[in-house]
């Protein structure tokens, strides 16, 4: 690689130090590039390795000819001078030059191009964020490890599949993070992939002793019994195996000692085992409520729009209460919900525009945070996987643009509203469930803006998304999928300040696709008079 490429690609990788390049499929693309660099700097590797060996095979292939000829007649060959002399000048000097020829390292630019960038790679947390994403993905859209494996997902473009040894990474990223139930579903498609002969250097063994063992934390004795017996068969000195299965058949007496003395009567049933089943098992309950409701509408099902409710929402176009900016170009409203009032607006920013936005936001891009409700600091969370990066007018003048088009769409200002937030989604990227709006019982939330609460959520989407993505809402059942150039819009906040608890909402795990969002958080202070109280607590 050249010098001065070298040298900005460098300057690249120190940009994206700890970049946690999983949250972001943006900075993702980076690695696409850097790897592309790394195999053009191993293929100059090899043509300098086969340059070496086409001059040592040279010098092989002359020196075959001649020492046939010289060993067919070794005095007759030196009684000629020049023969005697050059075999002498050989022995001393030409073979020391292939010595060195030999001892020649090849491998300095590579080793050197490799080991600056490795520093910058992605990290064990990155690839544990990354099979923790596709685990993520197979639940939200109830996908076999079969489908995932094979790459048989909607909208994409370019096919890939997972190896035997892929679905063992999966498998024991899962078993070290104590998730069994994943565990059992990826070493299960680890061992069916092998027993289909795939090559690979995995071997049973090595699949049987995580997939017995994660079977077993489910109660399931009999199938860990079952699949340590085949473990002991294919390597009958593995100790652990050995123990596992004294353990498991001492577990299993006790257990038809109880079941005998509960039942004395009927012995020969408490002594039969059942018959051995493929481990269907349950997937274990977490920590969000409406779990099932958030992911069944990010499949698009569940979607309570009724016919009823249909006929309650319009297309027209909006000039923001007559603004005279939009009095000439009104924007095309159309309404995504009734209750609470949730519109969609076309054509809100240019592809120029997004271009922009997102060319000003990627060198800035950090793992998205979200508001300890108790302390009012920013920190990661988990259930948060994106990046985002804030820009100011100063920053350039589409920033300033978009912010005046929000304001004139809303009629609500900009002066007291938030940074423009630009978000890019990774692998399985998603905010699950969550209030924009800060609750009663953390009144601190925003106390250091000293603006109030955030009254509405301006919600730009800036690319299509092939498949996932969408936005939810779980108390009403609504989902609403990315339009590359729209918004939409709503309310936090009735207009007698009080939270709307109906506006929890998520954004699904992205499937196939890269996710780009901007969004504006309108506060209360500036907007007492543009959005003026009602009558009652929920106007």
């Amino acid at each position: 690689m050249k010098p001065c490429l070298q040298l900005v690609f460098l300057v690249f990788l120190i940009c994206h130090t700890e970049a946690e390049f999983f949250t972001s499929i943006g900075q993702m693309t980076d690695l696409i590039y850097a790897e592309k660099d790394l195999v053009q700097s191993l293929k100059e590797y090899i043509r300098a390795e086969e340059a070496k060996l086409s001059q040592i095979k040279s010098w092989a292939e002359k020196m075959d000819v001649l020492t046939s000829k010289s060993t067919s007649d070794p005095e007759g060959y030196l009684a000629h001078p020049v023969n005697a002399y050059k075999l002498v000048k050989r022995l001393n000097t030409d073979w020391l030059e292939l010595e060195n020829l030999v001892l020649q390292d090849t491998t300095n630019g590579f080793i050197a191009n490799l080991t600056i960038q490795r520093q910058f790679f992605p990290t064990e947390e990155d690839e544990t964020g990354a099979a923790k994403a596709l685990m993520r993905l197979q639940d939200t859209y109830k996908l076999d490890p079969e489908t995932l494996s094979r790459g048989n997902l909607p909208g994409t473009k370019y096919k890939s599949s997972l190896t035997v040894s892929d679905c063992f990474g999966m498998g024991k990223t899962a078993y070290n993070d104590g998730d069994y139930y994943h565990t059992v579903l990826w070493m299960e498609q680890a061992l069916k992939q092998h027993d289909e002969g795939e090559d690979t250097t995995v071997s049973k063994v090595e699949i049987l002793d995580y997939l017995s063992y994660a079977v077993f934390q489910f109660g399931d004795l009999h199938r860990a019994m079952e699949l340590t017996r085949r473990l002991i068969s294919l390597d009958s000195t593995h100790e652990r195996a050995g123990s596992n299965l004294r353990y498991f058949e001492k577990l299993l007496e006790k257990e038809r000692e109880e079941k005998s003395r509960e039942n004395p009567l009927n012995k020969t049933t408490a002594a039969t085992e059942p018959v051995v089943q493929s481990g269907a098992y349950e997937r274990p309950l977490d920590y969000l409520p409406e779990r099932d409701i958030y992911e069944a509408l990010c499949r698009g099902e569940g979607v309570k729009m009724t016919p009823r409710r249909q006929k309650r929402l319009f297309c027209r176009y909006h000039n923001g209460n007559r603004n005279p900016h939009l009095l000439i170009a009104p924007f095309k409203e159309e309404d995504e919900w009734d209750s609470p009032h949730i519109v969609r607006y076309y054509d809100v920013m240019s592809d120029e525009e997004i271009e922009k936005i997102k060319q000003l936001a990627k060198p800035r891009l950090a793992r998205a945070t979200v508001r300890d409700p108790k302390t009012g600091v920013l920190t990661v969370a988990s259930y948060r996987v994106s990046k985002s990066s804030w820009l100011e007018e100063d920053d350039d003048p589409v920033v300033g643009k978009v912010n005046q088009r929000m304001q004139q769409i809303t009629g609500l200002t900009v002066k007291t509203a938030e940074l423009l937030q630009v978000a890019n989604y990774g692998m399985g990227g998603q905010y699950e469930p969550h209030f924009d709006f800060s609750r009663k019982d953390e009144p601190d939330a925003f106390k250091r803006l000293g603006t109030g609460n955030r009254v509405a959520t301006f919600l730009n989407y800036m690319s299509d998304v092939e498949a996932g993505g969408a936005t939810v809402f779980p108390d009403f059942g609504a989902a609403i999928w990315p339009k590359k150039g729209t918004a939409v819009f709503w309310y936090n906040l009735f207009r007698s300040g009080e939270g709307d608890y109906r506006t929890r909402h998520a954004a699904c795990p992205v499937l196939v696709g890269c996710k780009w969002v901007s969004n504006k958080w309108f506060h209360e202070r500036g907007n007492e008079f543009l959005r003026p109280c009602g009558r009652t607590e929920v106007d």
